[in-house]
């Protein structure tokens, strides 16, 4: 069955999406934008809840695989072209069942996701006043990836130093983030055709900045 790009973007037109590199503060803008216009939050991986139950092999294979990990010194030790690979595969087999809990929950209420739908996808089932990007430089997504106190991050930190060679392994996994973060995938999100922020100062505090230029950009007004 194929559901058309016309009748998806009907049903999406209450949804408000948010991408964009890794430490650009995409999260944290649509958890405020959430509270000031009283939006549905779907935070990083809101999808799990289903995926993790309904994922098959032969349809979500790397989504079975993180599934089915025994061993997380695994999942930390993969070569960093391999965790690249897997990172953006995972984001296209989710990109269904987001879309399918995007539909349900936004029947009544407008809904802020900070998602990881692939740019091609997004432009077929929404449009540019619906979609932001944010971007960060690859060295504050890579370098600071751990310095905040999300309970996901702690458990890989944890998991790379309990390895026989945390120093190791930590600078093999930062190659993998760095590839994710790569140039070429920058460019891609900064040629979307999107409606584009730059994270380019970690030290200076602009969410308020942020959330009234994504406000702007969205239309969206407080209840």
């Amino acid at each position: 069955m194929v559901i058309e790009n016309n009748i998806l973007r009907y049903y999406l037109r209450n949804v408000y999406f948010i991408t964009g590199t890794a430490y650009a503060g995409k999260s944290t803008a649509a958890k405020t934008l959430a509270e000031r216009y009283n939006m549905i939050l779907c935070g990083e991986n809101y999808h799990s809840e289903v995926s993790d139950i309904i994922a098959v092999p032969e349809s979500q294979p790397d989504i079975c695989y993180i599934n089915n990990l025994t061993d997380w010194n695994d999942f930390v030790q993969r070569t960093p072209e391999e965790y690249e690979r897997w990172m953006y595969s995972t984001a296209r087999e989710a990109a269904g069942f987001e879309v399918a809990e995007l539909i349900s929950l936004s029947k009544e209420r407008k809904v802020i996701v900070d998602t990881n739908i692939p740019l091609d996808i997004l432009r077929e089932i929404s449009c540019y006043e619906r979609v932001a990007v944010m971007l960060s430089p690859q060295s504050m997504s890579v370098e600071r990836f751990f310095d905040r106190e999300d309970p996901d991050k702690r458990f890989l930190l944890d998991v790379i130093n309990s390895c026989d060679d945390p120093q190791a392994v930590m600078e093999n996994y930062r190659r993998g983030l760095a590839l994710i973060n790569s140039r070429e995938h920058y460019e891609e999100y900064a040629n979307s055709g999107f409606y584009t922020l730059v994270r380019d100062n970690c030290q200076e505090d602009t969410r308020e900045q942020v959330c009234t230029e994504l406000a702007k950009h969205f239309g969206l007004t407080e209840i």
